[in-house]
């Protein structure tokens, strides 16, 4: 694998300028070093574009839906202009509803709640935990881990030719992996769904920072994706597609704002009758900050050009691939092979090294933010460590102190904002990692392995 050039990068186009960019750290060895943030799959930095709008709006921020004042007419119309946004971003159908949630996991348990009675779910292994978990109350079918895209397909297709062909079913599935960064082939598995008549949801979190995501081109039911891997971390997040389901569904959370009318029956109790606009599921005071956000952000990454961004981070993804590869002790993990398409996401495992005592060291000796664990994807780390599937483990670091083996992995990843220097002083240090060990003594603490200050 040939490495990539610097000035290669630079012809496509300069970073996107996200907050902490200047934020210096501590190094354990003295001194201090601009903070390289390699976690953009965990949440991405803001936008310095999406900070500048909030702050310009927060001094009218006000009341939605709630009041007849100036504020929080504006706040309302903001909120609401914000969903059309989200459609254009998300190139939506005419009668698809944007429904604001607190997240990609509120989004994906909203739908599983909306689920017609009696339907059957259809989900990979592979899944983040938002999306293989919400379902636990319908009827649900794990399928395993496919190796190749073509694979998927047909492991789906088999799937949904043995389900009872009279019932409702819906199929859900990532759009990039959380763990491998590869892209699975959503619109191929979408055809599948729609030709054995179940319906699909697309879990764009890790894709749509990264993508162009059209829910028309890839003919998916629904979509979900969050603000804070968006680059509006404010606790947002959205479910967009058909509105049958969720207008038929009994509300998410049964309150003020899902309500159009309630009265008193006359033997005492209450008679409500709710929304069935995406209101039905929006009870609350909405978060309109975390909203204009979203908002905020589809706007900066549209305006940027998704073209541009992908070619940049493929330059990012080639430096990266490439530095690892010239280290025999490190091993990539992957589904579809070296060769399958992927976002700035990258798991790997090193020999001799105990995954969480490595992401201590990047952080304590050179600076470097990365991700050590399961990542919130048990099932899919575990086949690709190649260790049983019911060996136990946690999201974030197992018990374990330097040196031991552990069943968990390193995780780099980044995005829009990540500047070359970044990638460039990562692989330097997982190089110098390998070949001469850490400069420092570690210890594990609640979990973690943490520099040992303590001499």
């Amino acid at each position: 694998m040939s490495v990539p050039t610097a000035a290669a990068a630079r012809t496509i186009c300069a970073p996107l300028p996200v907050l902490g960019r200047d934020v210096t750290v501590p190094l354990v060895t003295g001194g201090e070093v601009t903070y390289a943030a390699l976690d953009y799959a965990a949440s991405a930095p803001a936008l310095q574009r999406v900070w500048d709008d909030v702050a310009a709006y927060a001094p009218y921020y006000g009341s939605v839906h709630r009041g007849a004042g100036y504020l929080s007419q504006l706040s309302t119309d903001l909120f609401e202009n914000a969903r059309g946004t989200v459609a254009e971003f998300l190139d939506c159908r005419a009668d698809d509803q944007v429904v604001f949630t607190r997240s990609t996991t509120d989004s994906l348990n909203l739908l599983a709640a909306a689920l017609p009675a009696d339907c059957q779910v259809f989900v990979f292994e592979t899944e983040h935990h938002a999306s293989l978990l919400p379902w636990q109350d319908a009827r649900v079918t794990y399928l395993n881990a496919p190796r190749t895209p073509r694979q998927a397909v047909e492991t789906l297709e088999r799937a949904l030719a043995d389900r009872d062909p009279q019932g409702p079913a819906l199929v859900c599935v990532t759009g990039a992996s959380n763990v491998t960064g590869e892209l699975w082939p959503v619109r191929e598995l979408a055809a599948a769904a729609h030709a054995h008549g179940a319906r699909i949801v697309l879990d764009a979190a890790q894709l749509a920072p990264h993508h162009a995501v059209s829910v028309q081109d890839l003919d998916v039911d629904w979509v979900a994706f969050s603000g804070h891997k968006l680059y509006a971390p404010f606790g947002s997040g959205v479910l967009a597609g058909r509105a049958d389901w969720l207008r038929a569904a009994e509300p998410y959370l049964a309150g003020g704002g899902a309500s159009r009318k309630v009265t008193r029956r006359p033997d005492g109790g209450v008679e409500v009758e709710w929304h069935d606009t995406a209101a039905r599921h929006e009870a609350g005071s909405p978060n309109v900050i975390g909203v204009y956000s979203i908002a905020s952000a589809c706007k900066a990454l549209t305006e940027a050009g998704f073209d541009t961004l992908v070619a940049r981070e493929q330059y990012l993804i080639d430096t990266v691939r490439a530095g690892l590869a010239e280290v025999p002790e490190v091993r990539i993990l992957s589904l579809f092979g070296d060769d399958a398409p992927r976002v700035g996401v990258i798991s790997f495992v090193v020999d001799g090294w105990n995954s969480s005592h490595f992401a201590a060291a990047l952080s304590a000796e050179y600076g470097i933010g990365v991700r050590d664990g399961l990542f919130c994807a048990h099932p899919l780390v575990r086949t690709l460590l190649g260790s049983d599937p019911q060996t136990q483990g946690e999201c974030g670091a197992p018990e374990a102190a330097p040196g031991e083996k552990s069943l968990n992995a390193i995780r780099v990843s980044f995005g829009a904002g990540t500047p070359d220097e970044h990638v460039e002083r990562f692989v330097t240090a997982v190089k110098e990692l390998v070949r001469n060990g850490a400069r420092w003594n570690y210890r594990t603490e609640d979990g973690r392995c943490v520099p040992d200050t303590s001499a």
